[in-house]
């Protein structure tokens, strides 16, 4: 089982950085806005669908190689906390999307989940945080395998809330979703840079 306390931290990083919108939530609410709720969340099942796929990869890879590194594995997790550190740097300073201005797909019910899919399932960066961000939770002394899959379960069942929950909104919060764009990237960067300084920190402990 996942140590109770490193579960908690997860589902706390993970809600935060998942209000914090990317392409995938951008494509929900200009489908939202554009086709109505329903549509948006016929590409969150899009989008999940990718995720299920990713995560699937992400616990078969984590479970053998972390079972494989051993005592190689604080220097792993240091190469995570360095690389959500170079992520939340990069997204402070990124340009700002504009969530009402991302073109929508044609009307029909296939297009939008293949759309949704097909965006979340080619976005190079998603196995790569999968990959630094699972092992700050994960403990040595405690089945991999079974650390690995609660949390991908609980990272899924987040992303299927809260990602419903843009669908759901986006149409009656239009203005207020392309406003403060800038604001969001410094928010969503100061996230994950301070989740990157606080896993440092921990590893000091």
């Amino acid at each position: 089982m996942v140590d109770p306390g490193l579960y908690s931290a997860f589902v706390l990083a993970v809600a935060l950085l998942m209000l914090m919108p990317g392409p995938n939530v951008a494509l929900i609410v200009a489908n939202s806005v554009t086709h109505g709720w329903r549509h948006g969340l016929l590409t969150v099942a899009g989008t999940s669908s990718a995720m299920v796929v990713q995560l699937g990869l992400t616990w078969l890879g984590m479970a053998a190689l972390l079972g494989a590194l051993g005592g190689w594995f604080a220097a792993l997790r240091w190469i995570g906390v360095a690389y959500l550190v170079y992520l939340g740097i990069r997204q402070w300073r990124a340009v700002p999307i504009d969530l009402t201005a991302t073109a929508p797909p044609a009307a029909s019910a296939r297009a939008v989940y293949l759309r949704g899919l097909l965006v979340s399932l080619t976005n190079p960066k998603t196995l790569a945080f999968y990959g630094a961000f699972f092992p700050q939770f994960i403990r040595l002394d405690r089945s991999v395998g079974a650390q690995t899959a609660i949390l991908a379960a609980t990272f899924l069942g987040l992303a299927l809330l809260i990602d419903g929950a843009w669908a759901i909104l986006a149409a009656r919060l239009r203005g207020v979703l392309a406003a403060r764009g800038r604001l969001r990237n410094r928010v969503s960067g100061g996230v994950l840079v301070a989740a990157g300084a606080a896993l440092a920190l921990a590893r000091q402990r």
